[in-house]
């Protein structure tokens, strides 16, 4: 979905609703994901922090190996073995959710987290009837009969913009096209009324106009339900038409997190500039775009200092050797020791 963000409908629409200042629904405090090896311990994700309010989309962008969907799978407790969470803590309304066993942290996997990922054949058995994998959710979360779980079944599959959803309820995933297998994930995703929810490159694969209506549909489940939502995703058109707030990363770390304006249009750190001159606007006309010379560090060569600090065009001394910590860099927050350096300059 290549959307030009410079242009109207930049940033986040004016329809969506203020996000309450309540108490967090998600917090992520330190997080920490190792890969033990036979060369030793990788380091997948280090210090990650952020939270997620109640009505809140909250987006996580970055180049493919920067850690965004591991930070999910960490999030509902689908890390691949021998992937573990090694430090930090997450917490869901208040409570401590990655040291729970694994049948709890089942219960509340699709009771009050939802997950929707990017290839829906992954989430549906090729077996059953959409229709009965519905119920089956629906009643192993919710007090409900056979005949209740198969109509609210119909309701979310008509809620997810499913056309005759009486008929399709009782076909199979092989009789849907990619985007209605998608919705039906979200209907899967939404069927026991999840408090938070989190979306991994959902519109990754489909074409412009059935990604517009999912992004349609996640707002509506943000503004109606109160839900908060966490969208992974490389495409900044999504992030600018979807979120309220983005965390950007880069090799297992956040580098820059902040309202979605103000990221997009005055972004802090050197790699989210980067990231954003990458991205055609409507409203510059030149023949190439930049580019961010190198590629992202293997785990197993992540750079002592700033892991982005052989790619940046602005690095100095203090970054080979030094790692920054995300400091407030005026609406953003950004991990740069540019930040204080400029701060310095402009006293």
């Amino acid at each position: 979905m290549q959307h030009a963000i410079g242009g109207p409908g930049a940033g986040p629409s004016p329809q969506r609703p203020a996000v309450a200042t309540t108490a967090p629904l998600l917090e992520v405090r330190h997080l920490r994901v190792e890969f033990p090896t036979r060369r030793g311990t990788l380091l997948a994700l280090d210090d990650i922090s952020f939270e997620i309010r109640p009505g809140e989309i909250l987006g996580v962008v970055g180049e493919s190996g920067a850690g965004k969907s591991l930070t999910g799978a960490a999030i509902i407790g689908l890390l691949e073995p021998p992937g573990r969470i090694a430090g930090g803590e997450i917490l869901l309304e208040g409570r401590r959710i990655d040291n729970l066993p694994y049948e709890q942290m089942r219960a509340i996997r699709g009771r009050q987290i939802g997950a929707i990922f990017q290839d829906p054949l992954t989430s549906l058995n090729p077996l059953y009837t959409i229709g009965r994998q519905l119920t089956e959710t629906i009643r192993t979360h919710l007090p409900m009969s056979e005949s209740q779980a198969r109509e609210r079944a119909i309701q979310l599959l008509r809620d997810t913009g499913i056309p005759a959803a009486e008929a399709r309820v009782d076909q199979y995933p092989h009789q849907f096209s990619g985007g209605m297998r998608q919705r039906v994930v979200i209907a899967l995703a939404l069927a026991a009324e999840p408090r938070l929810i989190v979306a991994d490159e959902p519109t990754t694969a489909l074409d412009v106009s059935i990604q517009a209506q999912i992004i349609s549909l996640l707002k509506r489940v943000c503004k109606e339900r109160g839900a908060a939502v966490m969208l992974v995703t490389h495409d900044m058109g999504v992030i600018a038409e979807t979120c309220d707030r983005v965390a950007v990363m880069y090799a297992g770390r956040v580098a820059e997190i902040g309202p979605v304006h103000e990221v997009i249009h005055h972004p802090s750190h050197p790699y989210t500039v980067g990231l954003m001159g990458s991205i055609p606007t409507m409203d510059e006309d030149r023949e190439r775009l930049l580019q961010i010379d190198g590629s992202m560090p293997r785990l197993t060569a992540i750079p002592p200092g700033c892991a982005f600090n052989p790619r940046c065009p602005r690095v100095f001394d203090r970054c080979r050797v030094e790692r920054p910590g995300l400091m407030d860099a005026g609406a953003t927050q950004a991990a740069c020791w540019l930040v204080q350096r400029n701060e310095r300059e402009a006293a």
